[in-house]
């Protein structure tokens, strides 16, 4: 059942309270205001009433839409982990009140994670356009101005070799077969637990790969032969038993319902592990190091081997992500991409998109040298932008070094700059740096209250700016 929005405080602490209101925080009293929106509570009740047919007038009491909206926010703010949150809250009165808990007991971490994610990506999407538009109505984002670039959002999944990939099928297969087995007539399914050959074949891999010797190579090679047959015989067994419980010749005397369940991990893990087996077996014993659709893990499927040029990190592991900033520091749109899409064909979706948003183009536009093209520009210039601004590659004709040396190209490239610390402000600030929410509806999920996070911290600091400068102009004196 949906919890209430309007609760009534204890004769208790009612008297606590006013002692529990001077206990001020300089970026969450802002924020409080912002959040005070009927339009984003609205949002967030109507998610939790369609969970079930009967979810608004049956079960017990769940985290009322005003509250999980503020914990929302409160956890991406902090950076902290579902375990930090329930341990903070109860400890600190300021959360408390942020949050409006006050006296009310604090729901565990895992009643956190569990309603957290009835607010899925196209909801968050539409919590994010309305801070959007609330900046708007707050003339802090006119969007005259567009900055737009990409960047990499690392998955929350382990270095990816062919070694860790084939243990962890072994792990996951061998633990759905004793899950089924466990529901099944004793005996009829025999699960053999390979966990320790298979950890001791990745360490003398491990061992192995340290030195490129011939010697070096063969037992590489050896080891990888093994590890492989006892991912194949695990994987064969699988597939049997799935086949066998779909045809009925296992006999279920447990829980049906589980082991279905457990089928289904069978069925959506299998491709995966051959997979694996697949491209490991090309990339060591055929030397094809360019396997096509490659598997980097077996729990984040949509992951990708991302190169973005940095020295200190030359592959990142994850997906791309495309972020288009306004004016304060508002991140007006974003993308996350299937693959590794080139930058060139990220430039027109992000004026479609500001074009939507804000119902016109910007008069200025702007991003880095990866996005320029001759059509990017046309395009460009025929959806109405007045000033496109991005860098031409390779050497400059006349005529275009003249147009990138004007003082509105040179001072556009300039504010263009400050996308980069932004996108570093979301990776260590707002915690973007990894996404931690599981699968891709988890990934867009963790992406967008990243943003929506940061949209209402610039958005309380602009307000605050101006109040404070509305306060000094009305104690100076007259002249």
């Amino acid at each position: 059942m949906v919890g209430l929005l309007h609760r009534q405080s204890s004769l208790f602490y009612v008297a606590f309270h006013r002692e529990a209101s001077l206990i001020k925080d300089d970026l969450l009293e802002p924020i409080d205001a912002l959040l005070d929106d009927a339009g984003l509570v609205a949002l967030v009740d109507q998610a939790l009433g369609s969970r079930r047919r009967h979810s608004r007038t049956t079960g017990r009491p769940s985290i009322a839409p005003d509250r999980l909206l503020r914990c929302c926010v409160l956890k991406h703010l902090k950076g902290w982990s579902f375990r930090e949150l329930e341990r903070e809250l109860r400890s600190n009165l300021a959360y408390r009140r942020f949050t409006r808990f006050d006296h009310d007991p604090i729901p565990d971490f895992g009643t956190f994670c569990r309603t957290f994610a009835v607010i899925g990506e196209e909801l968050t999407r539409k919590i994010h356009a309305q801070v959007v538009t609330r900046a708007r109505h707050d003339r802090i984002a006119p969007g005259r101005k567009l900055r737009t670039d990409t960047t990499v959002v690392e998955s929350n999944v382990h270095y990816p070799t062919d070694s860790s990939l084939l243990a962890d099928g072994i792990r996951v297969l061998t633990r759905v077969l004793r899950r089924v087995s466990q529901e099944c007539i004793g005996g009829a399914v025999k699960v053999v637990d390979h966990a320790r050959a298979a950890k001791h074949r990745v360490l003398e891999i491990n061992r192995a790969a340290k030195s490129l010797t011939e010697t070096n190579r063969e037992r590489l090679q050896e080891s990888y032969r093994k590890l492989v047959g006892i991912a194949h015989r695990v994987l064969r067994q699988a597939q049997e038993v799935s086949e066998d419980l779909l045809r009925g010749r296992l006999t279920v005397v447990g829980n049906v319902q589980r082991v279905l369940v457990q089928q289904l991990q069978i069925e959506h893990f299998s491709p995966l592990v051959k997979k694996v087996i697949e491209q490991t077996r090309a990339r060591v014993f055929a030397g094809d190091t360019h396997v096509e659709g490659k598997v980097l893990s077996l729990f984040e499927e949509k992951t990708c081997a991302i190169r973005k040029g940095k020295a200190h990190k030359p592959t990142e592991f994850g997906r791309l992500l495309r972020v288009d900033e306004v004016e304060h520091g508002i991140v007006s749109n974003y993308d996350v991409k299937d693959g590794n899409p080139a930058d060139q064909r990220q430039w027109v979706p992000a004026l479609c998109a500001h074009q939507t948003c804000f119902g016109r183009v910007p008069e200025m536009a702007t991003a880095d040298r990866g996005f320029f093209s001759a059509a990017n520009e046309r395009q460009a210039r025929d959806l109405g932008v007045e000033k496109v601004a991005i860098a031409s590659r390779g050497a400059l004709s006349k005529d275009r070094a003249k147009r990138q040396k004007q003082r509105w190209f040179r001072r556009a490239l300039r504010w263009r700059a400050g996308i980069e610390g932004r996108i570093g402000t979301l990776k260590h600030r707002f915690g973007l740096l990894r996404a931690t929410y599981k699968g891709d509806y988890g990934f867009k999920r963790y992406v967008a209250w990243s943003i929506i996070t940061n949209n209402l911290v610039s958005i309380a600091r602009v307000r605050t700016r101006r109040q404070l400068r509305k306060d000094a102009l009305q104690k100076k004196p007259a002249a």
